[in-house]
């Protein structure tokens, strides 16, 4: 909003502050002297850079990275795996081959270890600006309120993606150092060509990164909502598990379809002798359906918000 003093209002409705209004013209495009346009404020690297030297991001790649090398210690150590109650599963072939480890490491990890790192990157992102009293700051530079939610998002999103890939990849690399290169062995018999689970393996990380979709939407509405980091990240792992507990309940039948944890192990249905897409394409609809409604809620919640810290 300007007024006839050619001051303009950055800050959110009701703890509004006054800065003066940028050179140029309204809709935020480079100006006159100062040179200033809406584009050229918080640059994806600029932003990009900010997160990656905090703590939490280099311990969040830390533990991504060093997990497979303790998975391979564990199973040097223990002996030949066995799974639970002598169903076959993932652990009994683990050691198979590179590529058994890598499925094996993204089965133990998918549920919470992957959870928690995307949960990290899309929750803390906006409400630790606020809980350092520096996101004020930030509007007043002027940056637009959309243009520095779309920013954070996409630099949040891009390390969680990076996340992702960094379990699976440094899996193969352990796997293939500890155990060689080999097909895949599935755990009710028979096996896959190593080509042809490579292919397999790029679609289920691809569905991997669809699934957390709805975990990184869950954050970032907690981030815009909250001054706590750690109750943005903590909400939204917390509401995680109360999807698992639900999916549980047998008794809610065909409602479990609906919860956005229930479909997140569909990309087994790709170690199929034939790869069975509908889960993993109901699955894409649920997360994919819940990300787009919580992170309009999340741009909304945000442009109506009093900003004081």
């Amino acid at each position: 909003m300007s007024g006839a003093n050619g001051m303009s209002t950055t800050a959110a409705p009701g703890g509004a502050e006054t800065v003066p209004a940028p050179a140029g013209d309204g809709g935020g495009h480079r100006g006159g002297a100062g040179g200033y346009g809406v584009r050229r404020t918080l640059p994806l690297r600029v932003e990009a850079v900010r997160q990656f030297r905090r703590r939490r991001t280099l311990f969040a790649f830390g533990i991504l990275l060093v997990l497979p090398w303790v998975l391979v210690a564990a199973f040097q150590l223990g002996g030949d795996p066995g799974g639970p109650d002598g169903m076959p599963s993932l652990v009994d072939v683990a050691t198979s081959s590179a590529l058994n480890f890598t499925l094996f490491a993204l089965f133990v990890s998918t549920g919470f270890l992957l959870v928690v790192a995307v949960a990290l990157f899309c929750g803390d992102t906006v409400a630790s600006e606020a809980g350092w009293s520096s996101l004020r700051y930030l509007l007043a530079s002027p940056v637009p309120r959309a243009r520095l939610l779309r920013q954070k998002l996409a630099v949040a999103l891009g390390y969680s993606v990076v996340a992702v890939l960094c379990l699976p990849l440094m899996s193969l690399v352990a796997g293939t150092a500890a155990f060689g290169w080999g097909p895949v062995e599935l755990p009710t018999g028979g096996a896959v060509p190593a080509g042809t689970a490579l292919g397999r393996m790029a679609v289920i990380v691809g569905y991997a990164l669809v699934a957390q979709l709805v975990v990184a939407a869950l954050a970032f509405l907690l981030s815009v909502t909250t001054d706590s980091p750690l109750g943005a990240v903590g909400g939204a792992v917390g509401l995680v598990i109360v999807s698992n507990i639900l999916d549980a309940v047998t008794a809610l039948g065909s409602w479990r379809d609906f919860l956005p944890t229930h479909w997140m192990y569909a990309w087994m249905d790709a170690l199929q002798p034939q790869i069975q897409w509908t889960g993993m394409v109901k699955g894409t609809a649920v997360s994919v359906t819940y990300a787009v409604v919580l992170f309009a809620l999340a741009f909304r919640r945000f442009r109506t918000r009093d900003v004081v810290s």
